[in-house]
Protein backbone atom coordinates (compact mmCIF):
# COMPACT_ATOMS: atom_id res chain seq x y z
CA UNK A 1 0.00 0.00 0.00
CA UNK A 2 1.13 3.32 -0.63
CA UNK A 3 2.06 6.13 1.76
CA UNK A 4 -1.27 8.19 0.06
CA UNK A 5 -3.65 5.53 0.18
CA UNK A 6 -2.40 5.42 4.24
CA UNK A 7 -3.51 8.88 4.34
CA UNK A 8 -7.36 9.57 6.11
CA UNK A 9 -8.66 12.08 3.72
CA UNK A 10 -12.04 14.33 4.78
CA UNK A 11 -15.34 12.49 3.84
CA UNK A 12 -16.51 15.80 2.57
CA UNK A 13 -15.78 17.12 -1.08
CA UNK A 14 -12.24 17.58 -1.73
CA UNK A 15 -9.78 16.93 -4.43
CA UNK A 16 -6.09 16.05 -4.57
CA UNK A 17 -4.17 16.37 -7.63
CA UNK A 18 -0.23 15.80 -8.03
CA UNK A 19 1.88 17.06 -11.17
CA UNK A 20 5.08 17.21 -12.06
CA UNK A 21 6.86 19.46 -15.18
CA UNK A 22 5.45 16.53 -18.04
CA UNK A 23 1.71 15.87 -16.47
CA UNK A 24 -0.37 14.56 -13.73
CA UNK A 25 1.03 12.11 -11.60
CA UNK A 26 -1.72 11.25 -9.19
CA UNK A 27 -5.41 12.22 -8.30
CA UNK A 28 -7.94 11.73 -5.97
CA UNK A 29 -11.54 12.82 -5.45
CA UNK A 30 -13.90 15.12 -7.32
CA UNK A 31 -10.52 16.88 -9.55
CA UNK A 32 -12.77 18.48 -12.19
CA UNK A 33 -14.98 20.40 -9.60
CA UNK A 34 -15.00 23.72 -9.25
CA UNK A 35 -14.36 25.07 -5.46
CA UNK A 36 -13.14 28.18 -3.90
CA UNK A 37 -9.69 29.31 -3.77
CA UNK A 38 -9.20 31.98 -1.54
CA UNK A 39 -6.25 33.53 -0.86
CA UNK A 40 -4.37 30.68 -3.35
CA UNK A 41 -5.75 33.47 -5.61
CA UNK A 42 -2.84 35.51 -4.54
CA UNK A 43 -0.41 33.34 -6.96
CA UNK A 44 -2.34 34.34 -9.94
CA UNK A 45 -2.37 37.92 -9.05
CA UNK A 46 1.58 38.14 -8.46
CA UNK A 47 1.42 35.71 -11.59
CA UNK A 48 -0.33 38.16 -13.64
CA UNK A 49 1.84 41.04 -12.12
CA UNK A 50 4.96 39.45 -13.20
CA UNK A 51 4.01 38.84 -16.68
CA UNK A 52 3.25 42.94 -16.35
CA UNK A 53 6.99 43.50 -15.19
CA UNK A 54 8.79 40.97 -17.74
CA UNK A 55 6.53 43.47 -20.18
CA UNK A 56 8.43 46.48 -18.66
CA UNK A 57 4.48 47.95 -17.90
CA UNK A 58 5.07 47.72 -14.69
CA UNK A 59 8.60 47.74 -12.30
CA UNK A 60 8.92 45.84 -8.75
CA UNK A 61 10.64 49.20 -7.30
CA UNK A 62 8.35 51.75 -8.15
CA UNK A 63 6.04 53.42 -5.54
CA UNK A 64 2.93 51.46 -4.92
CA UNK A 65 0.48 51.85 -1.56
CA UNK A 66 1.52 53.65 1.44
CA UNK A 67 4.22 56.12 1.37
CA UNK A 68 7.52 54.83 0.83
CA UNK A 69 5.78 51.44 -0.32
CA UNK A 70 6.57 49.65 -3.85
CA UNK A 71 5.36 46.97 -5.73
CA UNK A 72 7.66 44.68 -4.08
CA UNK A 73 6.94 45.31 -0.61
CA UNK A 74 3.06 44.95 -1.48
CA UNK A 75 3.92 41.52 -2.69
CA UNK A 76 6.28 40.54 -0.27
CA UNK A 77 3.45 41.54 2.58
CA UNK A 78 6.08 44.22 3.41
CA UNK A 79 4.40 47.22 2.83
CA UNK A 80 2.98 47.71 6.29
CA UNK A 81 -0.33 48.36 5.15
CA UNK A 82 -3.04 46.35 7.17
CA UNK A 83 -5.05 43.10 6.56
CA UNK A 84 -7.98 44.64 5.03
CA UNK A 85 -7.71 48.27 4.91
CA UNK A 86 -5.78 51.15 4.20
CA UNK A 87 -4.31 51.29 7.11
CA UNK A 88 -0.85 51.78 7.59
CA UNK A 89 0.83 49.64 10.58
CA UNK A 90 4.25 50.33 10.28
CA UNK A 91 7.16 51.74 7.81
CA UNK A 92 7.16 49.59 4.74
CA UNK A 93 10.30 46.80 5.08
CA UNK A 94 9.81 46.38 8.88
CA UNK A 95 7.79 43.12 9.33
CA UNK A 96 5.83 41.23 7.54
CA UNK A 97 2.31 42.43 7.93
CA UNK A 98 -0.40 40.02 5.67
CA UNK A 99 -2.32 41.72 3.48
CA UNK A 100 -5.20 41.28 1.30
CA UNK A 101 -5.56 44.79 0.67
CA UNK A 102 -1.77 45.43 -0.41
CA UNK A 103 -2.65 42.60 -3.40
CA UNK A 104 -5.45 44.12 -3.99
CA UNK A 105 -3.29 47.42 -4.26
CA UNK A 106 -1.21 45.78 -6.64
CA UNK A 107 -3.92 44.51 -8.60
CA UNK A 108 -5.27 48.43 -9.10
CA UNK A 109 -1.54 49.51 -9.53
CA UNK A 110 -1.47 46.83 -12.84
CA UNK A 111 -4.68 47.90 -14.00
CA UNK A 112 -3.58 51.56 -14.17
CA UNK A 113 -0.39 50.79 -15.99
CA UNK A 114 -1.18 48.08 -18.43
CA UNK A 115 -5.07 50.26 -18.81
CA UNK A 116 -6.96 47.02 -18.58
CA UNK A 117 -9.40 45.66 -16.15
CA UNK A 118 -7.09 43.52 -13.66
CA UNK A 119 -9.64 40.47 -14.08
CA UNK A 120 -9.04 40.65 -17.91
CA UNK A 121 -5.23 41.16 -17.51
CA UNK A 122 -5.43 37.96 -15.49
CA UNK A 123 -6.81 35.90 -18.13
CA UNK A 124 -4.84 37.12 -21.32
CA UNK A 125 -2.06 37.44 -19.36
CA UNK A 126 -2.09 33.71 -17.30
CA UNK A 127 -5.46 31.88 -17.86
CA UNK A 128 -6.29 31.54 -21.33
CA UNK A 129 -2.52 31.78 -22.32
CA UNK A 130 -2.53 28.32 -19.34
CA UNK A 131 -6.07 26.84 -20.78
CA UNK A 132 -7.22 27.45 -17.00
CA UNK A 133 -11.13 26.93 -18.69
CA UNK A 134 -12.68 26.85 -15.03
CA UNK A 135 -10.50 29.52 -13.36
CA UNK A 136 -12.87 32.73 -12.82
CA UNK A 137 -11.82 35.91 -10.66
CA UNK A 138 -14.60 37.43 -9.35
CA UNK A 139 -14.15 40.24 -6.85
CA UNK A 140 -11.00 40.39 -4.75
CA UNK A 141 -7.79 39.75 -6.52
CA UNK A 142 -6.41 38.82 -2.83
CA UNK A 143 -8.99 36.05 -2.62
CA UNK A 144 -12.21 35.43 -5.07
CA UNK A 145 -11.04 33.40 -7.62
CA UNK A 146 -12.13 29.38 -8.05
CA UNK A 147 -11.61 26.33 -10.08
CA UNK A 148 -10.55 22.75 -10.06
CA UNK A 149 -8.00 21.41 -8.41
CA UNK A 150 -6.94 19.87 -11.98
CA UNK A 151 -6.79 24.12 -13.29
CA UNK A 152 -4.93 24.23 -10.27
CA UNK A 153 -2.24 21.61 -10.55
CA UNK A 154 -1.81 23.29 -14.59
CA UNK A 155 -0.98 26.54 -12.76
CA UNK A 156 1.66 24.85 -10.54
CA UNK A 157 3.11 22.88 -13.87
CA UNK A 158 3.50 26.20 -15.14
CA UNK A 159 5.70 27.37 -11.98
CA UNK A 160 7.73 24.37 -12.00
CA UNK A 161 8.39 24.80 -16.07
CA UNK A 162 7.51 28.54 -16.90
CA UNK A 163 5.96 29.25 -20.34
CA UNK A 164 4.18 32.28 -19.46
CA UNK A 165 6.22 33.38 -16.83
CA UNK A 166 9.76 34.92 -17.30
CA UNK A 167 12.37 32.29 -15.92
CA UNK A 168 14.89 34.61 -14.42
CA UNK A 169 11.98 36.63 -13.09
CA UNK A 170 10.34 33.29 -11.69
CA UNK A 171 13.10 32.58 -9.89
CA UNK A 172 13.27 35.73 -8.31
CA UNK A 173 9.82 36.01 -7.04
CA UNK A 174 10.19 32.64 -5.59
CA UNK A 175 13.50 33.83 -3.59
CA UNK A 176 13.24 35.02 0.12
CA UNK A 177 12.22 39.41 -0.34
CA UNK A 178 13.56 41.42 2.65
CA UNK A 179 15.29 38.57 4.40
CA UNK A 180 14.56 38.25 8.07
CA UNK A 181 11.22 39.84 8.27
CA UNK A 182 9.61 38.42 11.25
CA UNK A 183 5.05 38.20 11.20
CA UNK A 184 2.58 35.76 11.55
CA UNK A 185 1.51 33.36 8.90
CA UNK A 186 -1.96 33.06 9.34
CA UNK A 187 -3.49 29.89 11.06
CA UNK A 188 0.26 29.11 12.35
CA UNK A 189 1.22 31.51 14.05
CA UNK A 190 4.03 33.83 14.27
CA UNK A 191 7.44 33.12 12.37
CA UNK A 192 10.75 34.37 12.56
CA UNK A 193 11.75 34.63 9.88
CA UNK A 194 8.66 34.84 7.98
CA UNK A 195 9.99 34.10 4.40
CA UNK A 196 8.19 35.30 1.61
CA UNK A 197 9.00 36.25 -2.09
CA UNK A 198 7.09 38.12 -4.35
CA UNK A 199 3.36 36.98 -3.70
CA UNK A 200 4.69 33.37 -2.87
CA UNK A 201 4.88 32.36 0.00
CA UNK A 202 8.25 29.99 1.17
CA UNK A 203 8.52 27.47 3.27
CA UNK A 204 12.17 28.35 4.75
CA UNK A 205 12.23 27.33 8.57
CA UNK A 206 8.79 27.98 9.07
CA UNK A 207 7.38 25.51 12.34
CA UNK A 208 4.61 24.89 12.29
CA UNK A 209 3.68 24.90 8.76
CA UNK A 210 0.99 23.44 6.55
CA UNK A 211 3.36 21.83 3.66
CA UNK A 212 5.64 18.55 5.18
CA UNK A 213 8.40 18.40 7.19
CA UNK A 214 9.77 16.11 3.98
CA UNK A 215 9.34 19.50 1.43
CA UNK A 216 12.46 21.40 0.83
CA UNK A 217 13.18 24.70 2.06
CA UNK A 218 12.37 26.28 -1.26
CA UNK A 219 8.78 24.83 -1.21
CA UNK A 220 6.74 27.85 -2.06
CA UNK A 221 3.25 28.53 -2.72
CA UNK A 222 -0.22 29.19 -0.78
CA UNK A 223 -2.96 28.24 1.17
CA UNK A 224 -6.50 29.90 1.52
CA UNK A 225 -8.81 29.87 4.32
CA UNK A 226 -11.15 28.12 2.17
CA UNK A 227 -9.17 24.62 2.69
CA UNK A 228 -7.02 25.23 -0.24
CA UNK A 229 -3.73 25.14 -1.20
CA UNK A 230 -0.76 24.39 -3.64
CA UNK A 231 2.87 24.03 -2.81
CA UNK A 232 5.76 23.84 -5.78
CA UNK A 233 8.18 21.95 -4.19
CA UNK A 234 11.94 22.70 -6.89
CA UNK A 235 13.97 20.05 -5.42
CA UNK A 236 11.20 17.33 -5.51
CA UNK A 237 9.49 18.17 -9.09
CA UNK A 238 6.63 18.25 -7.70
CA UNK A 239 3.50 20.37 -7.01
CA UNK A 240 0.52 19.59 -4.92
CA UNK A 241 -2.63 21.04 -5.26
CA UNK A 242 -5.90 20.50 -2.73
CA UNK A 243 -8.87 22.04 -2.84
CA UNK A 244 -12.23 20.82 -0.15
CA UNK A 245 -15.43 21.87 0.47
CA UNK A 246 -14.91 23.21 4.40
CA UNK A 247 -13.15 26.24 5.34
CA UNK A 248 -9.47 26.03 6.54
CA UNK A 249 -9.37 24.80 10.33
CA UNK A 250 -7.57 22.40 12.41
CA UNK A 251 -8.79 19.11 10.02
CA UNK A 252 -6.60 21.28 7.60
CA UNK A 253 -3.10 21.65 10.00
CA UNK A 254 -3.29 18.34 10.94
CA UNK A 255 -4.31 16.64 7.37
CA UNK A 256 -1.86 18.60 5.16
CA UNK A 257 1.71 17.59 6.31
CA UNK A 258 1.53 14.26 6.42
CA UNK A 259 -0.67 14.36 3.07
CA UNK A 260 2.33 16.50 1.62
CA UNK A 261 4.98 13.93 3.34
CA UNK A 262 2.96 10.97 1.91
CA UNK A 263 3.26 12.47 -1.82
CA UNK A 264 6.53 13.06 -1.85
CA UNK A 265 7.36 9.83 -0.46
CA UNK A 266 5.70 8.11 -3.24
CA UNK A 267 6.69 9.88 -6.14
CA UNK A 268 9.70 12.03 -5.45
Amino acid sequence: MSAFDQVELPDFPHAVVVTDASGTRLTHGETGRSFPWASVTKLLTATATLVAVSRHLVDLDEPAGPEGSTVRHLLAHASGVAMDSDDVLGAPGRRRIYSNRGMELVAEHVAEATGTDFADWLEDTVLVPLGLSTVVLEGSPAHGASGSAEDLAAFGRELLAPTVLDPELLTEATTVQLAGLPGVLPGFGRQDPNDWGLGFEIRGTKSPHWTGGGNAPETFGHFGQSGSFLWVDPRAGLATAFLGAEPFGEWAAGLWPGLSDAVLTDLR
